[in-house]
């Protein structure tokens, strides 16, 4: 199984490095802290679950802005950016309706675009995640812990240094062996700099999205390991309440990131397995037509004169306006998308 990377452009030029692999149903994972495509794909903390996933499905997964293949150096980490960034890789793959996984800080990103692209996406599968960032300080000794954990990143990042490592494994690999944590501390060095992990984490103080929760309307499977370290189970068991008719799967284990040996592994791929073939994979039908029909084609003219023209980023922009007016055109006259050629829509 031989993944391929491919390079797409955010709307604000920044490009975003994204890999497919396998076949079947599309399953788009999103982004979360601490990403490298390559990398992970040969890792132990990675490797065995991205195959366990793309054994049936069409994985595409890609790489965090600032983060692993795309671009290093970027002014703007928002949640906001980050949500966007997940539409244009969808949108650079082709894909037109697909099941959507979120895992850790990867979920709120999840919720927030399956809430704005309902019609988009099938399934939505959360794990080890949250609605409101569960690590927010809140008395003065908590605030001085955090600033603490803040320079110990900035001077220890990606170290061969167990006493800085053990910060880091203990929280999200608690039951990792020694090759393991060697590995963890790997995809530090290489998944980003130090400044650039700060930035990021910084970040998740700010990520809260409650509110748009309890508007999913899409099918919900949530998974959550009993004694996470990184992120508490009540925090899983809070989203389950606030998606509605969502389905919470407790799972025993103490690792936010699974290993291929935890029997978490055997739950979660069975899980998602079993939930992605239960739930129909496909628009509901419409009621057929008795009278006239039609069936329409479009086609950007000259797209590759255009991105020549208008640089990759132009021409990006320019295919998410094109895809949002014949979209919002079918909704208004009750139509569906049948395909999407990359520059055109039938």
């Amino acid at each position: 199984m031989e993944q391929q990377i491919r390079f797409c452009t955010a709307s604000d030029g920044v490009r975003i490095a994204y890999a497919t692999v396998g076949e079947g149903y599309p399953l788009v994972k999103a982004a979360n802290w601490l990403n490298h495509l390559e990398f992970d794909w040969q890792s132990p903390i990675w490797g065995h679950l991205m195959r366990g996933l793309a054994e049936n499905h069409q994985l595409v997964r890609y790489d965090e802005r600032g983060t692993g293949l795309s671009d290093r150096q970027v002014e703007d980490t928002s949640f906001e950016r980050w949500v966007s960034d997940l539409g244009a890789v969808v949108d650079a793959a082709g894909l037109d309706r697909f099941a959507l996984l979120g895992i850790s800080q990867g979920g709120p990103v999840a919720i927030a675009y399956a809430t704005q692209n309902p019609e988009r996406v099938s399934h939505l599968i959360l794990y080890g995640t949250y609605a409101r960032f569960p690590g927010i300080p809140k008395t003065p000794e908590e605030v001085e812990a955090a600033r603490a954990l803040m320079i110990l990143m900035r001077q220890g990042w990606g170290q061969d240094n167990p006493a800085f490592r053990h910060i880091f494994t203990s929280e999200f690999l608690p039951d990792g062996t020694a090759e393991q944590m060697r590995w963890f501390a790997d995809v530090e060095r290489k998944s980003a700099s130090p400044e650039m992990a700060v930035k990021i984490m910084t970040e998740f103080a700010r990520i809260d999205v409650t509110e748009i929760t309890r508007r999913i309307s899409t099918p919900t499977l949530i998974l959550h390991c009993r004694d996470d370290q990184a992120c508490p189970f009540s925090a899983g068991r809070e989203l389950a309440a606030l998606v509605p008719g969502a389905r919470f799967v407790p799972m025993e284990g103490s690792n936010h990131l699974f290993l291929e040996d935890d029997p978490a592994r055997e739950v979660f791929l069975r899980e998602v397995n079993l939930f992605l073939t239960e739930v129909a994979t496909h628009a509901p039908a419409q009621p057929a037509s008795s009278g006239l029909v039609t069936i329409l084609f479009t086609d950007m003219e000259g797209s590759t004169a255009l991105t020549q023209r208008l640089g990759d980023a132009g021409a990006q922009e320019l295919l998410r306006t094109h895809n949002a007016i014949v979209r919002e055109a079918l909704k208004a006259h009750g139509g569906s998308q049948i395909k999407h050629t990359g520059d055109g829509i039938m």
